[in-house]
């Protein structure tokens, strides 16, 4: 991911009124961030503990999306939509983020599971382990780290996306 400032951040959030987004915390540790090893930046808002932020690249340009973890969790251990990793060292939790414009405005709304401290980036850099003789690692991690840049993507297509 592309490095991105703290003004930039706030112009990138399509789901969300004005007040929402002057109200955005943006993550501790921001200014220390690798971008270089992020395919996403997402993070839960410290003061409003059931909003969470994603910014995601779509098409070169980042887009940020406000989500909101559901009061009800998921009654077995679920998998993250967007890694698919099955070692998660947190919980996954299902987000909702109103949709952008009309369609948000009058309610309408899209879900995902996404593990709660929206640590895919990591997740996806793991080697995994050797599926048989000849396995080749480096590019099964590759091809995760590219299925997450593609998921990601398009959960920010399914919320910018006018409802049916």
């Amino acid at each position: 991911m592309f490095p991105l400032r703290s003004t930039t951040i706030r112009t990138t959030f399509v789901n969300a009124s004005r007040k929402v987004v002057s109200d955005i915390t943006l993550p501790p540790g921001f200014d220390e961030l690798d971008w270089a090893r992020l395919d996403y930046l997402g993070w839960i808002d410290p003061k409003m503990k059931r909003r969470s932020y994603v910014v995601v690249p779509v098409d070169g340009q980042p887009v940020g999306i406000v989500l909101r973890q559901a009061d009800a969790s998921p009654r077995r251990r679920a998998q993250c939509s967007w890694c698919r990793d099955v070692k998660l060292p947190n919980e996954v939790v299902l987000y909702s983020a109103q949709r952008a414009g009309a369609a948000g405005r009058n309610g309408d709304t899209v879900g995902i599971l996404i593990g709660e401290a929206f640590q895919c980036s990591v997740n996806v850099r793991k080697l995994p382990s050797m599926a048989y003789i000849g396995y080749d690692v480096a590019a099964a991690r590759d091809d995760r780290i590219a299925m997450l840049r593609i998921r990601s993507a398009g959960f920010v297509g399914e919320v910018i996306r006018p409802g049916d």
